[in-house]
């Protein structure tokens, strides 16, 4: 299925169909890998033991806050009793799945995953808040024989740390070594072969080894997939900010053809009426996407501990925080001299016969493509500044 949507293959059979002339076939092939792209079911399973963790990893991934609404409960005790979706808040298409432990009297060892499903997950997350078990082991053998992708998760490093500060000879770095080296040899004496453990904080995301743990997931992911655990994925660096950009930079040009098969039709106006619906479709998920509507914003105040109205300070641009409207777009487009200019003279071209729509097609194909881009690169500096800002990085 991956290979079936990709972007080479979609550009080959746009290719084919334009060359052809025919219009509808190549935004019918667009709009199919557009609404599959947005659509692909994630969904990803995370399991440990009581106590390790699991359901504030559960809720930090989809940037809540143990206690927010629509968050994975959490207690000292076991509060996973049955296997629990929990969609991502903008982007429903990604689930992440709280599963009880392994090796509880529900859920014994020997039928753990026919009894979860395991086929309805595309990767595991097993977690541990300290060693991993000889079911944490047994878990992961039955998951590689069922031919499914797994992690090891050693969480809450941050409180060991805060311990090993205590004593005179510490040093960090040498502390999260020999973690990481004791969660390996002992799954190693387990009989797992070559494990590789990540080490993080769901307090702390943006520090220990999350972001390997994320590029890890995005280069063993089918492309689509990929795109979609990116983009559902919180804010924890600037690289990841960049990474989503490009993700969404990579779609502008199909969504630019779109609005240049529109403008082929001989009709006035259609073709800017049918772009701003285009528009404030794209440009919310890309707000959505950067974390910039008022939801994620105060998520994202209350997880860092900073005033919301100062993370509202910093972003510039109009389109985040804010219901996009066709009137709030189309407002934009005006107000920048060079689009404007582009719908002036696309408009004009459709009375010139025979060469006309041609043209307006090319002015059409421009107009959206610059700016979408502009949209983009406001909305990616202002994501940039409300991390900095989050991470007291602001100077």
């Amino acid at each position: 299925m991956g290979n079936l949507f990709s972007e080479s293959s979609v550009d080959d059979e746009v290719k084919e169909a334009l060359q052809k002339n025919d219009k509808a076939s190549a935004a019918a092939k667009i709009q199919e890998y557009l609404d599959k792209e947005e659509n692909i079911p994630l969904t990803i399973a995370v399991t440990g033991q009581s106590g390790s963790g699991k359901s504030t990893f559960v809720n930090a991934i989809r940037g809540l806050m143990d206690g927010d609404e629509g968050a994975a409960p959490t207690d000292v005790i076991e509060t996973t009793m049955e296997v629990t979706p929990y969609p991502h808040p903008n982007f429903p298409n990604v689930t992440v799945w709280d599963l009880p432990g392994i090796g509880t009297m529900n859920y014994p060892a020997d039928k753990y995953l026919k009894k979860v499903g395991f086929e309805k997950f595309d990767f595991f997350i097993i977690i541990s808040a300290d060693r991993f078990t000889e079911n944490d082991v047994k878990l992961a053998k039955e998951i590689q024989k069922m031919k499914k992708r797994f992690y090891f998760v050693r969480s809450k490093i941050d409180e060991n740390i805060r311990s090993e500060k205590r004593k005179k000879d510490f040093n960090e770095e040498r502390t999260l070594g020999r973690i990481r080296e004791n969660c390996i040899q002992g799954l190693q004496i387990q009989g797992c072969e070559s494990p590789q453990v990540f080490l993080m904080s769901s307090n702390k995301l943006h520090l220990y080894d999350f972001p390997k743990l994320l590029k890890t997931l995005e280069g063993e992911l089918p492309e689509l997939k990929r795109k979609a655990f990116l983009l559902a994925m919180p804010n924890i660096s600037l690289e990841m900010i960049d990474r989503k950009k490009e993700a969404f930079k990579s779609k502008i040009k199909y969504i630019a053809t779109l609005s240049a098969v529109v403008a082929s039709v001989p009709v006035p106006v259609l073709s800017i009426a049918v772009d701003l619906g285009l528009l404030v479709s794209v440009v919310t998920r890309y707000v959505f996407g950067f974390g910039l509507d008022i939801s994620s914003l105060k998520r994202m105040a209350n997880y860092k501990s900073v005033p919301y109205e100062e993370l509202r300070k910093v972003i510039v641009s109009t389109l985040a925080a804010e219901k996009i409207t066709p009137d709030l777009v189309l407002e934009l487009l005006i107000q920048t001299a060079s689009i404007a200019a582009l719908m002036a003279a696309e408009e004009g071209c459709r009375c010139i016969p025979v060469l006309g729509i041609p043209a307006s097609m090319v002015l059409s194909f421009t107009r959206i493509y610059n700016a979408l881009n502009i949209f983009l690169n406001v909305l990616a500096e202002d994501a940039q500044r409300v991390l900095q800002k989050a991470l007291g990085l602001n100077t």
